[in-house]
């Protein structure tokens, strides 16, 4: 299966890796497999919060969606990716000469790959235990949180979620060679035939590059959106 991986799952497990609760942890990543298993599918959950009032389970997840989606504004927002994503499309521009690949796309996604790539490689998480969560979760609880919220073919997205669960395949972010893999296969989805051969031997190039980059720094955006979301 070819997964969209365009969505940093380790980045939002950051903030919960002591998380015990692995309702809370599922759904804190839960938009992001969602879209994964079908881009097509949109859920607003956090807009129908009544349907989770008399059930403890479908509310622990409904607040770590609610927490993904904050995570992300603040990162989105943030003086961090507006920088790094610059930083990453001037680095990019030169191999993209002859790409269909817009820059800006393409610097956006690498700086959250990168970023989860930092997290493996650094082992300031623990992925096993991340997909212990994801195997803890009970199927007819995440069915249920699904049909409440309109999503009718849940059969769609546990062939999906089942496969993610047994490829393991954030392992594979410890080496930047996967990332520019897992690149070219977002691309694909969107473009035909994004890049040539060399260009991804290039695209590598320039993610080990701008690894090094960011490597001193990059923790400080996780502290800055953990302040904030500490603030009451």
């Amino acid at each position: 299966m070819n997964y969209l991986y365009d969505m940093n799952f380790l980045s939002h497990y950051y903030f919960d890796k002591t998380n015990l609760n692995s309702n809370v942890v599922v759904g804190t990543v839960l938009p992001d497999l969602v879209k994964n298993a079908n881009k097509a599918w949109n859920l607003y959950p956090q807009k129908n919060e009544a349907f989770a009032n008399s059930n403890t389970a479908l509310n622990e997840i409904l607040i770590g969606w609610k927490r993904h989606l904050k995570v992300d504004l603040l990162f989105h927002s943030s003086t961090f990716f507006t920088t790094q994503t610059a930083a990453l499309k001037q680095l990019l521009l030169p191999i993209l000469i002859d790409s269909p690949v817009r820059p800006s796309f393409l610097a956006h996604i690498g700086l959250e790959l990168v970023i989860d790539h930092l997290l493996v490689c650094e082992k300031k998480l623990d992925i096993k235990q991340f997909y212990e969560h994801l195997n803890n979760i009970d199927d007819c609880l995440l069915d249920d949180f699904f049909r409440l919220n309109g999503l009718k073919e849940t059969e769609k997205f546990f062939k999906f979620f089942n496969s993610f669960k047994t490829s393991e395949y954030l392992y594979s972010y410890e080496k930047p060679e996967n990332i520019s893999y897992a690149l070219q296969r977002i691309c694909m989805r969107l473009w035909a035939h994004p890049f040539s051969e060399e260009t991804v031997s290039l695209l590598t190039e320039k993610l080990q590059i701008f690894i090094k980059m960011i490597k001193k720094d990059y923790l400080s955006i996780f502290i800055e959106i953990e302040l904030k979301l500490n603030e009451k």
